[in-house]
């Protein structure tokens, strides 16, 4: 994981993006912050998993889906089978050590 502080490369209202090997991060301080790190993490798992690419078009066109079915941005985005599955684990800071593979799956 290489972490870059950058408030220019993250968009309004989120803290921080992955794209392994990289975390971007808004502020210095988030990198501080063990639950968005947690967070972060998984999705660089989730995209390991799925060799990167073939986990930006499934998470594209999740939110899509999700986008026409919400009609709201938001609810999409947190509806995104990936997303789903990062915030509910991301208080647990063990989560990683005995998660399944593809354990996304059973957020869909």
């Amino acid at each position: 994981m290489i972490l870059i502080v950058s408030k220019i490369l993250i968009p309004k209202g989120f803290r921080g993006l992955t794209v392994f090997p990289f975390v971007l991060l808004r502020t210095q301080t988030a990198a501080n912050d063990l639950v968005l790190m947690n967070h972060e993490r998984i999705h660089l798992r989730q995209q390991l998993e799925l060799f990167v690419l073939p986990f930006f078009v499934i998470y594209g066109l999740d939110y899509l889906v999700k986008l026409i079915r919400y009609r709201d941005r938001n609810l999409a985005y947190r509806n995104v089978v990936f997303e789903r599955e990062a915030y509910e684990n991301e208080n647990d800071l063990d989560y990683l050590k005995s998660r399944s593979f593809w354990r996304f799956l059973r957020y869909r």
